[in-house]
């Protein structure tokens, strides 16, 4: 399935998605389609995303929506194992509730306020929750340069500034004692930049080392 084709002929419910997103999309969802797999998306919308995220990973995947908005508790739809759920996604009690409820996620986007705090919060406490193969893709990150989302340049704790720092943290171990190794360190695979968009991919490196094979 094509997922940019499958947005162009959408006749369900909204999809509102910048263009250039579903290339990266591509990129890191597909190897998930046809599995068992649960995926959160922060902001729900119009809820037409949640429901191309069902058809293009399959039957086996379970879809939950976080918004603020009590209207779109209405978007929910079990059969279809489409489930939403209201709060706030820098609350990181209603983030655990939401944990216990549908288990380990696989697959984060966030697409909720869009806010700075927000983005921060959601990922601090989100992130080592994830598969320890998992995706979280954090998207819309032109407003890390709007000030009314809490961003700008020079602003340290925009969260592409923070995940800039998260680039030493994931090469700590080479950094020769100047950057102390964490639980990111020990459990991201990668960073991926795009215009507007990062994406992170959980995974370990069991052995880290050269080596020369041959003549």
């Amino acid at each position: 399935m094509n997922l940019w084709h499958d947005f162009k002929t959408n006749n369900q419910n909204l999809i509102y998605k910048w263009t250039h997103y579903f290339p990266i999309y591509e990129r890191h969802l597909k190897a998930w389609q046809g599995k068992t797999v649960t995926i959160m998306e922060i902001g729900v919308s119009k809820g037409g995303s949640l429901q191309m995220w069902q058809r293009y990973l399959g039957p086996l995947a379970t879809i939950v929506g976080l918004d603020i908005d009590p209207n779109c508790a209405k978007l929910s739809n079990p059969q279809d194992n489409i489930h939403v759920r209201i709060g706030n996604q820098s609350n990181i009690n209603f983030l655990q509730r939401v944990l216990d409820e549908f288990g380990t996620p696989d697959i984060i986007i966030d697409d909720g306020s869009h806010k700075m705090t927000d983005i921060n919060q959601s990922f601090a406490f989100l992130y080592p929750k994830l598969s320890k193969n998992g995706i979280y893709l954090v998207e819309d990150l032109h407003t890390a340069y709007w000030s009314e989302f809490g961003g700008e340049v020079t602003n340290p704790n925009t969260f592409i500034n923070v995940s800039k720092n998260l680039i030493d943290q994931l090469n700590a171990d080479h950094s020769r004692g100047a950057v102390e190794s964490n639980f990111f360190t020990k459990n991201t695979f990668s960073i991926n930049y795009y215009d507007s968009v990062v994406v992170f991919e959980r995974g370990t490196i069991p052995n880290k080392n050269a080596q020369k094979i041959g003549n």
